[in-house]
């Protein structure tokens, strides 16, 4: 270890100590048990540091059979938050530890908003996560959604 002490200031640097680290920075997640499958080259979800967890969008797939619903609005939205539950969990945290969301609705209406809220309130009861809601173009699907975890790490 290195330390140099100025009055006021003291640093210290183990110059070893941030190798194993380093080595373990990033984890992916590329499956959790009866959960989504990606459809894409991209992981479910990648835990940063043993700090966050960064979940990818998911969308309304149906992992037993791994098609996409075409429900209403809170079917779908039932569906995409079953299945971040399911990846959030694989990971070792639950829905409570969800700290920021993003809402995708290929249609941002009062309607869809309504529905989809309606379902998302059942997922985070207490201490919503701070969330985003927006208005995009989705391929074949009215809602996706991707979050943002702490994890105890």
């Amino acid at each position: 270890m290195w330390m140099l002490q100025v009055p006021q200031i003291r640093l210290e640097v183990d110059f070893f100590s941030f190798l194993p680290q380093k080595l373990i920075m990033r984890q992916v997640i590329t499956s959790v048990p009866h959960g989504p499958s990606a459809i894409g080259p991209y992981s479910l979800a990648v835990a940063a540091e043993g700090k966050f967890l960064f979940v990818s969008g998911m969308m309304p797939l149906d992992p037993a059979d791994g098609k996409m619903s075409q429900g209403t609005v809170a079917e779908q939205t039932r569906l995409v938050l079953d299945n971040m539950k399911r990846v959030v969990e694989g990971a070792g945290a639950t829905m409570a530890d969800v700290v920021s969301c993003r809402v995708y609705l290929a249609q941002l209406t009062e309607k869809n908003f309504a529905e989809m809220n309606a379902v998302y309130a059942e997922f985070f009861v207490t201490d919503a996560p701070a969330r985003a809601t927006v208005g995009v173009q989705l391929l074949n699907m009215s809602v996706e959604m991707e979050c943002i975890v702490r994890l105890d790490g």
